[in-house]
């Protein structure tokens, strides 16, 4: 089976790898630079507070991704297999990968919260009639 909107679905993944990787290359030089060493007897906390925040708002926005997106992916695949993955969906998929984009480089280069929040709260408006749409779908009322 092919879906138009399985290539939105496998840019979110591809981004989020991106991000992994970011995070690494950063994480880990600072580390070193710093002198950070990770202590099992403390909380996490402890270590994440040594870390330099411009270098944990990439860890930080890797972890958004594992949040929200979850609900993006199962909405997204529902769409899919009901063959309701082109038109509108996909054009809305596109829409929510394009914000989480914005939103991750916003959060991993300047940590505006106000504008975070603004493309956190607009990609939600973008998922919910993603799941609306589905929930149509899967309800009959679309046929």
């Amino acid at each position: 089976m092919h879906s138009p909107i399985f290539a939105p679905i496998i840019s979110l993944v591809l981004w989020t790898f991106a991000m992994a990787i970011w995070l690494y290359a950063t994480r880990i030089p600072a580390l070193s630079r710093h002198g950070i060493v990770y202590d099992p007897a403390k909380p996490n906390e402890a270590f994440t507070a040594q870390i330099p925040p411009r270098v944990r708002w990439k860890a930080d926005n890797y972890n958004n991704l594992m949040e929200q997106p979850t609900l993006f992916y199962a909405v997204a695949l529902v769409l899919a297999l009901t063959g309701s993955g082109s038109g509108a969906s996909l054009w809305l998929a596109w829409a929510y990968v394009a914000v989480r984009i914005a939103h991750s480089l916003v959060h991993a280069l300047v940590n505006r919260v106000m504008v975070r929040f603004g493309l956190f709260a607009l990609g939600s408006v973008v998922l919910f009639a993603m799941t609306a749409r589905a929930a149509f779908v899967v309800s009959g009322f679309s046929q």
